[in-house]
């Protein structure tokens, strides 16, 4: 059953904040394999111009899907979670995020889609400092996969 497109343009409310440990950062870059010093070392984070080590673009899907839960969980909606699959991801940054930053995400439903079946939910996540400022916006596409005939 296709998505209500009345849910487009659904804002929800910010998920809670969540503050950026360096060590976080650290662990990240090192599970993706990413050996930037900027990453692990303030001293070279601070020869960059920034204030403490900064997080690998990809860190702040972390932080995003806490608060994307808020869209796929909500039972209005009725999207089936266990037939999703990630589509595609994207973001765009105003600047770094830093260890020590204070962030909260409010979620927004951008779009949604029927393709062959499938639905297709486009979600906007911003990400905003303690002050209130936009750091980054971030673009998550997820695919409801159709249900078989043998699962109907």
């Amino acid at each position: 059953m296709a998505l209500d497109q009345s849910f487009v343009g659904r804002t929800y409310p910010p998920a809670d904040s969540y503050e950026v440990g360096r060590e976080k950062i650290r662990e990240f870059a090192r599970a993706i394999g990413d050996a930037n010093p900027a990453y692990s070392d303030p001293e070279a984070a601070r020869k960059l111009g920034y204030e403490d080590v900064i997080a690998p673009p990809t860190f702040i899907f972390t932080v995003t899907y806490r608060a994307a839960v808020q869209v796929v969980g909500d039972p209005a909606l009725g999207l089936d979670y266990s037939r999703v699959v990630h589509g595609d991801q994207k973001f765009a940054y105003v600047r770094p995020v830093r260890a020590g930053d204070v962030l909260s995400v409010t979620s927004t439903i951008e779009a949604i889609k029927s393709l062959a079946g499938n639905d297709v939910i486009d979600v906007r996540g911003e990400v905003r400092d303690a002050d209130g400022a936009l750091v980054v916006t971030a673009v998550t596409k997820l695919v409801a996969r159709a249900a078989g005939e043998e699962e109907k």
